[in-house]
């Protein structure tokens, strides 16, 4: 009777054993990200490994490697970006790369340590904005609705600064990269800086921008963030999980604590994302 006991304990502790050693041995994935302080990608993480799934975030230093680097297959995903900036990147690269679905809108807001309005800045002063093609087309339009220039009838998602109609006040316009933004407020009137950035630098959007872009317009949708994949692999189902992992509300509340609500999760079905990138 001992033996048949000792034995059955034994078979179960080693079925639990191999249960445990296989679920450790799940698919890895690497992730491309410009950023990874948040703890959300921490629980994001916990919550993958307990499906089996290891995440690996390769942290990149700007904008134009990630998407490359997913294309060649040294990541697996990427999660930088918003659909503008991948659709204009692709096309110009010629990637095969899709988005797996949405992550995060980041409402663009304008910053200053000397002003308090956009009304306040005065003739010839320099404002910052990001240097990348779809963030800076989107910088001058938010320098167009807070009353500081006007742009052309025809000016695009893409436009640039050749699209500007009327500067009455002769601001001088910066580009830089994204990531500088915050950087160099002491040495601007303002800066446009992206809000998950702006958030990461310890900004509260809602309460410090002197000026801030409103999330809930059609005209923001090209800027709604997405997790991209090689469009070979847009039906991996562990990908998948991953994107489901990303909106549950521990993750939704971790991410608007990280980004001091700069940030807001949106959720987005794959038929509307088509018709957002079309």
């Amino acid at each position: 009777m001992k033996k048949t006991l000792l034995l059955i304990l034994t078979t179960v502790f080693i079925l639990l054993l191999l249960g445990a050693c296989s679920k450790g041995k799940g698919e890895k994935v690497k992730i491309g990200v410009t950023g990874s302080d948040g703890q959300y990608w921490d629980i994001i993480k916990e919550k993958a490994a307990n499906e089996g799934i290891e995440i690996e975030l390769v942290e990149f230093s700007d904008y134009t490697i990630p998407n490359k680097a997913l294309a060649d297959g040294e990541i697996d995903l990427n999660a930088f970006q918003h659909i503008a900036f991948l659709n204009e990147f692709k096309k110009e690269h010629h990637l095969d790369i899709t988005p797996l679905g949405t992550t995060q809108i980041a409402p663009m807001g304008m910053y200053s340590e000397k002003f308090t309005s956009p009304d306040d800045i005065p003739d010839g002063a320099e404002i910052a904005i990001p240097d990348d093609p779809t963030n800076q087309a989107r910088a001058l339009k938010l320098l167009e609705s807070a009353g500081l220039i006007e742009l052309k009838a025809d000016f695009e998602i893409l436009g640039d600064m050749s699209g500007i109609a009327n500067n009455p006040k002769q601001i001088k316009i910066t580009p830089i990269v994204a990531q500088q933004t915050p950087r160099v407020l002491p040495d601007v009137a303002a800066s446009i800086i992206n809000n998950g950035v702006a958030g990461q630098a310890g900004f509260i959007p809602t309460e410090d921008a002197i000026y801030l872009e409103d999330p809930n317009t059609d005209a923001v949708k090209p800027y709604i963030n997405i997790i991209a994949v090689r469009t070979e692999d847009v039906d991996n189902e562990t990908y998948k999980k991953i994107i489901d992992i990303y909106h549950e509300d521990e993750v939704v509340e971790a991410i608007k604590k990280d980004t001091n609500g700069g940030s807001i999760v949106v959720n987005i079905p794959m038929k509307e994302l088509k018709n957002i990138i079309k």
